[in-house]
């Protein structure tokens, strides 16, 4: 045991030194990987990484948050969960006991853009590991109970994170339906329970039969394997799965903004008001985008940024500063649509809307007047770049980056890009990025105060 543990920190130093020497000089990294496209569509990407005898797998698909069908709201998410029902060869539970008995671990999450699901475990265990995501690719066992069974956890999970909590998640949640104005950006997608409640066996059916297909999907393993036999695996297991044809993407486009949007929310658990600012971002093709995750990070990343420095410590009309671009529901890089940047800030009682509104602003004017010192811009890529490194050496993160990228791109180049990307941002790039994107007119506030003692009910104001 004393050994394992010394051989962990030593496995663990090391790759804190490596990410930071990457970091620091530039140095640039891309791992062994390749890719192959299965004959039913299924794309499977593999990197090798011999540094420990475990695989970390990610398997992604073409459906998330914004892609649901109209009258479907919380779709994506329903469906998350209904994949660990199990199957009619591995009942409810088996998954789990397999994957969890030979000492690894799975999970599940949706986005806007992908539902992905990932495990990790000794590389003894990645044949069953296989078996089992090829038989729940195959199909699920559809039954009322098991729906009912998880309809009720996700209206549960919508009761304890949102309608039960201060704030309600009103920053990742209620703003974006009020800054996007097209259905797939601006759809409840925790769900209505209408639309919850409405679902039949066969909807989930057909929803399962349209977006869980091989040629929606794509299967990244990262770990200590051979890319040849990883690749003879996946045919294995996956290529007798027949594919299916899937429904024509959404028009995601956003109109442009013209005016400042705000509104006022009231919140009966929380004790202090709070904001939430969001901005409408670039493409995530556009040459803007990585200078908008690189001054995402300038203002919001922990109590050396320009907002919580400002805003906390200097004038003192907030009490906390997070936010970021994409955030929270996933990073600056990861995403196929209409994004924001957030800023999420809680402020005391005897600061007023306009108080700290000014106070933000003027933030904003002198980034924009002046642009940031190249040392901070500096500091911020060499965090970015360090953090981003780090997450490739751990083989389920490097396996989710792989299965992302290829989802949107066809390809995984992007994943090794980022750092030089980053790297290559300047002070002017921000100041003119902050002058472009971060002005009154592209954004839509939130603030959200306590209801009066006396009152129960909520309100709202709509458009300037």
């Amino acid at each position: 045991m004393r050994r394992v543990i010394h051989l962990l920190t030593h496995v663990l130093t090391s790759v804190f030194l490596f990410s930071f020497v990457a970091a620091a000089q530039g140095q640039e990294w891309k791992a062994p990987t390749a890719m192959k496209k299965l004959s039913n569509g299924l794309t499977v990407a593999v990197s090798e990484d011999h540094s420990a005898p475990t695989f970390g797998l990610c398997i992604s698909y073409g459906i998330g948050f914004r892609l649901e069908p109209q009258g479907r709201t919380g779709f994506a998410h329903l469906f998350e969960h209904m994949m660990f029902e199990g199957t009619p060869d591995a009942p409810k539970g088996v998954f789990d006991r397999v994957i969890e008995g030979g000492g690894g671990f799975n999970n599940g999450d949706t986005r806007y853009d992908f539902t992905e699901y990932i495990e990790s475990g000794p590389i003894s265990t990645l044949d069953p590991v296989l078996w089992l995501e090829a038989d729940r690719m195959k199909t699920l066992d559809f039954s009322v109970k098991n729906l009912d069974n998880q309809r009720s956890v996700v209206e549960e999970e919508v009761r304890v994170n949102v309608l039960n909590q201060p704030y309600g998640s009103f920053y990742w949640l209620d703003l974006p339906q009020k800054a996007f104005d097209t259905y797939p950006n601006a759809h409840n997608f925790y769900g209505d329970f209408k639309d919850l409640d409405a679902a039949n066996i066969e909807d989930v059916k057909k929803f399962y039969e349209q977006y869980y297909t091989p040629n929606n999907a794509v299967l990244a393993i990262v770990g200590d394997v051979k890319t040849a036999d990883v690749f003879d695996k996946a045919e294995k297991y996956f290529a007798g799965i027949p594919s299916r044809p899937t429904p024509p993407r959404p028009d995601v486009n956003e109109p442009l903004q013209k005016s400042e949007r705000r509104f006022t929310e009231s919140d009966k658990l929380a004790r202090i008001p709070a904001f939430a600012i969001g901005y409408h971002m670039p493409s995530r093709s556009s040459p803007d985008a990585i200078v908008g995750a690189v001054t995402a990070e300038l203002l919001h990343n922990g109590q050396a940024s320009l907002l919580y420095q400002a805003l906390v410590k200097e004038k003192q009309v907030a009490v906390s500063v997070d936010g970021g671009m994409n955030w929270p529901l996933g990073n600056p890089f990861e995403y196929n649509g209409p994004t924001l940047m957030t800023s999420f800030l809680v402020y005391p009682q005897n600061v007023t809307e306009d108080q700290l509104l000014a106070a933000y602003d003027g933030v904003m004017a002198e980034l924009a007047r002046k642009g940031p010192s190249r040392e901070q811009v500096e500091s911020i890529a060499a965090k970015m770049r360090s953090d981003w490194y780090s997450q490739l050496e751990i083989p389920i993160d490097r396996a989710s980056a792989l299965s992302h990228a290829v989802l949107f791109e066809g390809h995984f180049d992007s994943v090794y890009q980022i750092p030089d990307r980053v790297a290559k941002v300047t002070p002017e790039e921000v100041r003119s990025f902050v002058a472009k994107y971060l002005v009154p007119t592209n954004r839509t506030i939130i603030n959200r105060v306590p209801t009066p003692a006396d009152k129960t009910s909520s309100g709202a104001r709509g458009e300037k």
